[in-house]
């Protein structure tokens, strides 16, 4: 059985992955994050995870982390961050504004690839990062 775990893709594999598809790994990537530190916080009662997750994981919230990172990127991953910024999706939710739900976009589509490309320590140095700079948002959902 293939380690999905520790998936690498190359280049060529991720030449016919779209913006939304790698977003949609992304998301995945990034929740799993705000739950993992979550939980490693202290946080045990389901209703309480959930309300903080959920707060985390919205696109305002998400555009405010994505912005503490952006000074932060390579070359290649604002290059990734744009595309997936710029990439048609569906209209954005009542919640956040059109921009903020493209910046959130391009947060998950850089977090998919950079978890696609195996580049797994960089995924945990950007959340860091953003986590620490992001507009408030480990205060975010208490």
């Amino acid at each position: 059985m293939k380690d999905i775990l520790h998936t690498s893709l190359s280049p060529d594999q991720l030449a016919t992955v779209s913006e939304l598809a790698l977003a949609h790994v992304g998301d995945a990537v990034f929740e799993l994050l705000v739950r993992t530190e979550l939980i490693c916080q202290g946080s045990a009662k389901v209703q309480a995870l959930h309300a903080k997750t959920v707060a985390r994981v919205t696109a305002p919230a998400q555009a405010a982390f994505v912005e503490a990172l952006l000074p932060r990127l390579s070359p290649e991953e604002t290059a990734v961050y744009k595309r997936g910024r710029n990439a048609h999706s569906h209209p954005a939710p009542k919640s956040a504004t059109p921009g903020q739900y493209a910046r959130a976009t391009g947060l998950e589509t850089l977090f998919g690839w950079l978890w696609l490309t195996g580049k797994k320590e960089r995924v945990s140095e950007l959340y860091a990062i953003g986590r620490d700079q992001g507009s408030g948002i480990k205060d975010q959902g208490k």
